[in-house]
């Protein structure tokens, strides 16, 4: 980092570390509330609910958990770039967070499982909350050729909606790094 930023640089500086700070706890603590307010949601909806559009519910908390997080995830990590770009420098001067992060974040993360949009997770409770949704819409509605109920055929299509959108989400934060870094580096992009 330049030794002659102005006060307003440093500030800047030092309000973007905070605000990745902040919006990393954050994503956390709306993850576990996220998986608490929708297990209690299937769970009343599995012991008190006899309308099954009510079985959507947890579902659409799930979904704007993941939106949540998602976009907690993204902003944190382009603040992260614009700080490598404009406040980092190679060599020996700090700081070099962003930069060594980015070099070592491949290596160190392979195969550690560490998933931060909770991928998996948000998955496995997609396919959990087809449960009671398939438990209430054993009705004696219309049925799809083969015996499927309609109503079922609607929820577990727009259960795939949301689990195809957890894993185009992980696709662009696989490849946001690198993108945004090359971005920020664009002649032009510097303000």
């Amino acid at each position: 980092m330049a030794t002659d930023l102005t006060p307003l640089a440093l500030e800047e500086y030092r309000a973007l570390r905070a605000t990745i700070r902040e919006r990393g706890t954050m994503r956390l603590l709306v993850a576990m509330i996220t998986f608490v307010a929708w297990a209690a949601g299937a769970l009343a909806v599995v012991s008190w609910a006899s309308v099954s559009a009510l079985a959507l519910l947890p579902l659409l908390v799930l979904v704007a958990g993941f939106e949540v997080v998602f976009a907690a995830h993204v902003g944190v990590e382009r603040i992260g770039r614009y700080l490598q770009t404009y406040y980092e420098t190679p060599g020996p001067n700090p700081p070099q967070w962003e930069r060594l992060a980015m070099e070592i974040g491949p290596q160190a993360g392979a195969g550690s499982g560490i998933d931060p949009l909770f991928t998996a997770v948000f998955v496995l409770a997609g396919l959990l909350n087809l449960v009671p949704t398939s438990l209430l819409s054993l009705s004696d509605g219309p049925t799809l050729p083969g015996g499927v109920p309609l109503e079922l055929a609607v929820y577990g299509m727009l259960h795939a909606l949301f689990i195809g959108r957890l894993f185009r989400a992980r696709r662009f934060a696989a490849r946001q790094r690198a993108r945004e870094l090359q971005l920020f580096k664009a002649p032009g992009a510097r303000p």
